[in-house]
């Protein structure tokens, strides 16, 4: 009964137009990411899933789409995301494929001084596209603390900061760990972020951050260098945004390198 329902979307188009990017995204599922501690870490992934479309057809097959992605049984992992890509690719007879995912990522972190341990989360991304050549990109969002420069040195008393999201993607040669990029993150800020803090903890971290003041051109900087020493990167973007305090407007600063 199926076959004979029309197929409007195999039908000529005669604009002569290509489509660079057409497929489904919002959809969220059950995925399984590296965790360096303890080998996976199941989470919840969005996917936003394109191909490219011939200048003669009129659409895709969306469902098409869908019916790759349950054909998984084991599951979607950060491992196999390179196999569905190409089983897409060869179903839609596409050139090109791309598939970005975003999942949160935990961490038990401890407070600096008391040691209470809470669940810490970072937002991450997962970018997979294959042309001629497949490129990944992996990056994370992590909030740290930023305290003005410019505030502290100006004021009598004390100085203004602020959470500030740093950002980190990497193309890589070898195998980088999320939990790599997170560390990295954590330390170009003023002070990281934590969870749960006791009295003792709000001190030193209040403390360290005075001690420590970060415009967000010198975090973004201070990631530069170390990334750009980094023989496993080939490719980096960091980029810092800064949810100001006393100010109507966020501070920004992004730095993109290709490594030779």
């Amino acid at each position: 009964m199926f076959d004979k329902l029309p197929d409007i979307q195999n039908s000529i188009d005669s604009r002569n137009i290509a489509i660079d990017q057409v497929g489904v995204s919002g959809i969220r599922l059950p995925i399984t990411v590296l965790d360096r501690e303890k080998g996976v870490q199941h989470t919840i992934g969005e996917f936003h899933i394109t191909v490219d479309l011939r200048h003669n057809l009129k659409g895709t097959h969306m469902s098409r789409f869908i019916e790759e992605i349950n054909n998984f049984k084991e599951g979607l992992s950060t491992r196999n995301i390179g196999n569905l890509a190409e089983n897409i690719r060869k179903r839609f007879d596409a050139k090109n494929v791309s598939i970005f995912v975003s999942f949160p990522f935990f961490r038990i972190k401890t407070a600096p001084v008391s040691g209470v341990p809470s669940v810490m989360e970072y937002n991450c991304k997962l970018f997979f596209s294959k042309k001629k050549k497949k490129d990944i990109i992996i990056q994370v969002d992590v909030p740290v603390t930023t305290l003005c420069p410019c505030s502290k040195e100006i004021s009598r008393y004390g100085a203004h900061n602020q959470r500030t999201i740093v950002s980190i993607a990497v193309r890589y040669r070898k195998f980088i760990w999320i939990e790599e990029l997170i560390r990295l993150a954590e330390s170009a800020g003023s002070c990281e972020i934590y969870s749960l803090l006791k009295r003792v903890d709000e001190k030193y971290v209040t403390e360290k951050a005075y001690q420590n003041p970060m415009f967000v051109e010198d975090v973004v900087r201070k990631l530069s260098e170390k990334l750009s020493r980094n023989e496993r990167v080939k490719w980096f973007m960091v980029r810092a945004e800064s949810l100001e305090s006393i100010h109507n407007h966020n501070a920004f600063a992004c730095i993109v390198k290709r490594k030779r």
